[in-house]
């Protein structure tokens, strides 16, 4: 399966690709698909519908992204799902509409996990308006190229005080025992680590956020990331602090993640 592209619906037009290319004002989410169904998906529709109010100040609406979404993946068992939020109407000279966005849709293959293992950096850094994931990833991906020409394979984002807030395009949790504690920090509020948080209660592990600084990642027993395409991946090291992999802890992570079950795109008529 190629990737294929449809803007509210339609095949999309060159000029609205176009736009995508020249102007990077918008919001996106994105996720597994399986037959017809997507886990956490309550979360990534508030998140579009969040991202279309502050942006343009209006939203399409639950309903219209439901149809649109399910539309998109119609015929396919298994596919990632790319959702932008976009408006032809706002460019560099002209910002200032407000009205509903269009909504383009991009169904590819599902991805591999970003890693299996990750030994990172932390590089100060923090995202422009960091609770929207937006497509202005000029600076990621800067980060993310100095650091793997450094030897590192990814970033872990501090502020200037050296509190922890998240990676390059994904979540951190540490482990202390039983417990994992989440930075608390401006950062995205990732739709994996919500998922992990609510099948914890089961698996006897518990949570808290808080501010974490540098300073004190020696006092973690290990660290793991999560985003949409990898439940849980082991941080082995954060430059020179070294983490224990436990695979039973990581498997009961991933067990929290998967306690949710895949929502369907089709609203269910009773």
């Amino acid at each position: 399966m190629t990737s294929d592209i449809l803007i509210d619906g339609l095949p999309a037009s060159p000029d609205d690709l176009a736009h995508q290319a020249l102007v990077n004002y918008g919001a996106y989410t994105s996720f597994r698909v399986e037959h017809g169904a997507v886990r956490g998906l309550d979360l990534h529709l508030a998140r579009l519908d969040q991202a279309a109010v502050e942006l343009f100040g209006e939203s399409p609406g639950e309903a219209e992204f439901r149809r649109l979404l399910a539309l998109a993946v119609e015929g396919c068992d298994k596919a990632w799902m790319r959702v932008s939020l976009f408006s032809p109407e706002i460019g560099h000279r002209n910002p200032s509409f407000v009205g509903r966005p269009k909504v383009m849709t991009v169904v590819s293959p599902p991805p591999p996990p970003l890693a299996t293992q990750m030994r990172v950096t932390a590089v100060p850094h923090g995202r422009e308006t960091p609770h929207l994931k937006h497509v202005a990833t000029f600076g990621q991906t800067r980060v993310r190229r100095a650091v793997r020409a450094a030897g590192f394979d990814d970033a872990l984002f501090v502020d200037d005080q050296g509190h922890v807030s998240e990676g390059v395009t994904w979540n951190i949790g540490f482990i202390q025992g039983n417990r994992i504690v989440w930075p608390q920090a401006p950062m995205l509020a990732g739709v994996t680590q919500v998922l992990i948080e609510r099948g914890l209660a089961g698996l006897g592990l518990s949570s808290q956020t808080r501010p974490v600084h540098v300073s004190e990642l020696a006092g973690f027993d290990g660290a793991f990331l999560c985003n949409s395409a990898t439940p849980a991946c082991p941080i082995t090291a954060v430059d020179d602090t070294v983490f224990a992999v436990d695979p039973t802890l990581l498997t009961a992570i991933e067990t929290a993640w998967a306690a949710n079950d895949p929502l369907p795109l089709a609203v269910q008529l009773s």
